[in-house]
């Protein structure tokens, strides 16, 4: 299985638990998306999940178009169009400033879904306008290793295993727990991700007719294009 999950609440078709997405916060990424978006612009937000970024980005004036193939990640969304569908079948036959697609959705080992998805944005950004991805770099993905933990606020974010799975595809298992009150609440999440260069990402992008122009973040994480 290359997605799953576990854990109270619904779990997503890939794997992602969606009450443990509502404990997050935005963090820099709507001030991202707004840097490269015109003032009142209009935003196709791909794989929107809760709203977690979508919320900002509508309280910052942009009109936002939020995606998801989750009912019940849609459910949470607040002031804006939302569109239930999955990210690689949309055609909405619209253009908006600025596409995003967030979640390392590119990292996907699926080639024909990674490539449906970069079309998808082609097919739905202005000329001229900005496509904003999240990625994970192959130099990042290189040093996972099991036992990392981070937080976020109340919230432990664990990874608790790794392994590469093949040439170029790791498998990970993350472990998410939050404590409120003495009630300690965990979900788990696996996944394959595929090892991503530069180059290959710049490649991905070329062969939609978009040029990827430079990166929005210094982990590199965040990247911005251009329609060639």
């Amino acid at each position: 299985m290359r997605e799953s999950g576990t854990g109270p609440g619904p779990i997503t078709p890939d794997g992602s638990p969606v009450d443990f997405y509502t404990l997050l916060s935005a963090g820099a990424e709507p001030g991202l998306i707004a840097g490269v978006t015109p003032p009142g612009g209009s935003i196709l937000e791909l794989g929107c999940g809760v709203g977690r970024v979508t919320h900002p980005l509508v309280e910052r004036g942009f009109t936002v178009v939020a995606v998801d193939e989750s009912p019940d990640m849609l459910a949470h969304v607040r002031g804006a169009r939302t569109v239930l569908c999955r990210v690689e079948d949309l055609r909405l036959g619209e253009r908006f400033d600025t596409v995003v697609l967030a979640s390392q959705l590119v990292n996907t080992v699926d080639d024909a879904a990674r490539r449906a998805m970069i079309a998808a944005c082609a097919r739905q950004v202005k000329p001229g306008g900005a496509v904003v991805l999240q990625w994970m770099p192959a130099e990042a993905q290189d040093r996972w290793k099991a036992g990392t933990i981070r937080t976020e606020g109340d919230v432990t974010i664990m990874m608790s295993a790794h392994e590469v799975v093949r040439p170029g595809v790791s498998a990970a298992t993350m472990e998410y727990t939050h404590v409120k009150d003495g009630a300690r609440t965990v979900w788990t999440q696996s996944f394959e991700s595929l090892r991503l260069t530069e180059d290959d990402l710049a490649a991905e992008l070329a062969a939609e007719g978009l040029r990827l122009d430079r990166f929005l973040t210094e982990d590199r994480t965040w990247a911005v294009a251009f329609t060639a």
